[in-house]
C-alpha cells in the first residue's frame, strides 16, 4: 500500500514526518504503545502526543525518548510493569528485504531490543535510504561491558573480518543507558542475520548486537518520494 503525493520531493525530514503519522494507526485505543528511539521516532512521539487521551501510556527504550513522552503529558511505565504490548514503533538504520534491521546508531539498542521483545508486532519507519540488500553498510553497533570491548574488537575481526572500533562522545568513550559501552564495526556483510545474531549474542561481554533478526519488523512504515509505502513481512 502507498499512500502518494503530488507535491515536489520531500526533504528527508518530511519523509520523518509522514511516516511518524502513519504510524498512528497502527495504535490501538486503551492500550500502552512501545515506543523507540531517534529523529524518526521523535516524529511519531509528536504526532501521538495528538491522540494521548486514547491511549494509557507508553515503554519507552531511552531516556531521551522518556524526557520528550513526558514533556508532551504521555505517561511513561517502566518494561517491567508491563506483560506484553500490542505494538513497538521505532526506527531502524538499515532494514532488508525481510525485515531484519540494524539498529544502535542512537545508542540505545538494548532497551530497544528488550522492548521490542514484549510487542506482539514490531512497526518500523523509515525512509527509503536505509533499505538494503544486505545488512552490514551501516557500521554495526554492539554494546559490550568495557572491559570486553579489545577483546570483542579483536572476535570481530577473526571471525567476520570486521573493524570495530570504540564509539566516542566528545574525546571519551560514550556510556550507554545502561554504563556500558559501544563499538561500531564497519566492513562486514551480514548475509544470514538470525545466525549472525545467535553466534554473537554468545560472546562474552558481548551485552547486545544490534540486529534485530530474531525481533525483525512485522511492518515497515517506508518513507519514498511517491509517500509512505507500506511493506509486511
Amino acid at each position: 500500500m502507498t499512500t502518494s503525493t503530488d507535491s515536489a520531493p520531500l526533504s528527508q525530514d518530511a519523509l520523518k514526518t509522514l511516516v511518524g503519522q502513519a504510524a498512528l494507526h497502527y495504535v490501538e485505543p486503551g492500550t500502552i504503545v512501545g515506543v523507540g528511539t531517534g529523529s524518526t521516532v521523535n516524529k511519531f512521539i509528536d504526532a501521538l502526543a495528538t491522540i494521548k487521551e486514547r491511549i494509557q501510556g507508553a515503554v519507552s527504550s531511552s531516556e531521551a525518548s522518556t524526557e520528550r513522552l513526558r514533556a508532551l503529558g504521555i505517561p511513561v511505565l517502566g518494561a517491567d510493569q508491563v506483560a506484553s504490548l500490542p505494538v513497538y514503533i521505532d526506527g531502524a538504520d538499515e532494514i532488508d528485504a525481510h525485515g531484519y534491521m540494524v539498529k544502535g546508531g542512537g545508542a540505545a539498542l538494548t532497551r530497544e531490543k528488550i522492548v521490542a521483545a514484549l510487542a506482539e508486532r514490531f512497526v518500523c519507519i523509515v525512509d527509503e535510504s536505509k533499505q538494503v540488500p544486505t545488512l552490514g553498510r551501516f557500521p554495526l553497533p554492539v554494546e559490550v561491558i568495557p572491559m570486553a570491548a579489545a577483546q570483542i574488537a579483536r572476535r570481530f575481526e577473526q571471525a567476520f573480518g570486521g573493524a570495530a572500533r570504540l564509539r566516542l562522545k566528545d574525546g571519551q568513550p560514550l556510556v550507554t543507558d545502561n554504563g556500558q559501552h559501544i563499538l561500531d564495526v564497519t566492513g562486514l556483510a551480514i548475509s544470514d542475520p538470525l545466525a549472525f545474531e545467535s553466534e554473537v549474542n554468545q560472546w562474552p561481554g558481548v551485552v547486545t548486537v544490534g540486529v534485530f533478526a530474531h525481533q525483525k519488523a512485522s511492518i515497515c512504515l517506508l518513507g519514498t518520494a511517491r509517500g509512505v509505502q507500506t511493506l509486511n513481512y
